[in-house]
């Protein structure tokens, strides 16, 4: 059990770990996309999340429309429609990209499988290793950050319920349809703990599941970091090569004018690149198709959860910080997540680009010249993870967003007053 539970952590970041990391996470939520995993998903994730399920879609769909549209509409009682309202639709990014794993769960199986077999191409112990467990390291660690801080910012959701005097809800005054009066017993019981399964299922799922595409995408940026590495230092393994495999004891020293030892020299040299180019852009082209797999899959996602965030972000900014405080971090967190994920991929592509030019090409002979042209035409591309297929996620455009929701927000607060 203890052992099980340590692979979990930074001790263990090899690829296949890594993936049967996020894969058992997910089977929790009743997807299993890892094909070497045979064994049936067991009965009491199936409950959890048939219960968790109902309580969400009760509170934070049912009982929100019904508060939002229809009780907060006779009361006047604006402010609450929008903390509510802003609650509903902030809650529903989990369970949109849930929604569109388990719609494409059969693209998704084979986007890890073919991740997974990416690990078959590695020798064990080589550079390419050792660069691919630094860099899957740091994406480890980036997982599990992400995943603590939601988790934290769910619980201490629900703690200041129960750590402040008297009765508290998670939203004070969010009122649950057929639960009235809400704070008498037992409808105060009854609704804390539907409330509470709630805010867990709604916190706990875009956890997992951005974990999970944290994970697959740093995957392909592992990759690419280490085959650039390997680019920058092809010459020198191929003179290092040739070093190895050749017998000076029984060689002619080579003086000038000795043509055939150069000329072996340089055939050696020249089929060795040859045949590591041939590997390099095979691996490359892998990748490409990759991560247009995952970018169509992925792309309507993205694009429905920037959606939902720019709505929510405005709807909590009107209902004030001072009731949204716990609420904007949430968001702030999936959406900024994912655009670090495709400012990651960009960096790596685009160092891929330039480590083609620092492969000393200038030493080949034409046929690997042109093998090395041919692969910068393929990286000319930036690698790219976009919103709908509409816009790149990248800082810049995360920084657009925030700038879209402000000039938003300032203009309907104008309004308001």
């Amino acid at each position: 059990m203890w052992e099980t539970l340590r692979k979990f952590g930074l001790e263990y970041c090899d690829l296949p770990t890594v993936i049967w990391n996020v894969s058992e996470m997910l089977r929790v939520m009743t997807l299993n996309i890892d094909k070497r995993n045979k064994k049936p998903i067991p009965v009491i994730f199936y409950i959890i999340m048939l219960v968790g399920s109902g309580c969400y879609i009760y509170v934070y769909q049912f009982s929100m429309c019904w508060l939002v549209f229809i009780r907060c509409k006779e009361t006047g009682d604006l402010l609450l429609a929008l903390i509510v309202f802003s609650l509903g639709v902030s809650s529903e990014m989990g369970p949109v990209k849930l929604l569109y794993i388990f719609i494409n769960r059969k693209e998704f199986t084979q986007i890890v499988t073919t991740v997974i077999s990416f690990d078959t191409l590695v020798t064990a112990g080589s550079r390419y290793s050792r660069n691919l467990l630094k860099t899957l390291r740091d994406v480890k660690k980036r997982a599990l950050i992400f995943w603590l801080v939601l988790i934290i910012n769910g619980l201490v959701y629900i703690l200041k319920a129960i750590l402040l005097p008297g009765r508290h809800l998670m939203e004070d005054n969010f009122i649950l349809y057929g639960l009235e009066p809400i704070y008498e017993t037992p409808n105060y019981q009854t609704a804390f703990i539907i409330m509470g399964i709630a805010a867990s299922y709604a916190v706990y799922l875009p956890a997992n599941i951005t974990a999970f595409l944290i994970v697959i995408m740093g995957c392909i940026e592992a990759q690419l970091l280490a085959l650039s590495e390997e680019l920058i230092n092809l010459w020198s393994d191929a003179q290092h090569h040739y070093i190895l495999n050749t017998d000076f004891d029984n060689e002619e020293p080579s003086i000038a004018g000795n043509d055939a030892v150069d000329t072996q020299r340089e055939e050696i040299i020249n089929d060795y690149i040859n045949k590591r180019l041939k590997e390099m852009i095979k691996k490359h082209s892998k990748l490409i198709t990759l991560l247009k797999q995952i970018e169509s899959v992925l792309r309507g996602a993205i694009a429905v959860e920037f959606g939902l965030l720019i709505v929510a972000l405005i709807a909590e900014l009107l209902g004030g910080l001072e009731n949204t405080y716990l609420e904007i971090p949430f968001a702030l967190m999936q959406v900024g997540m994912d655009c670090f994920i495709g400012q990651r991929i960009i960096d790596a592509s685009e160092f891929l680009y330039n480590a083609i030019y620092d492969c000393k090409w200038e030493n080949f002979d034409k046929y690997n010249m042109k093998t090395v042209l041919l692969m910068l035409q393929n990286a000319q591309k930036t690698l790219t993870l976009s919103a709908g297929g509409i816009t790149v996620l990248s800082f810049g455009y995360f920084m657009t967003v925030i700038k879209s929701i402000y000039s938003t927000y300032t203009t309907l607060r104008t309004t308001m007053k």
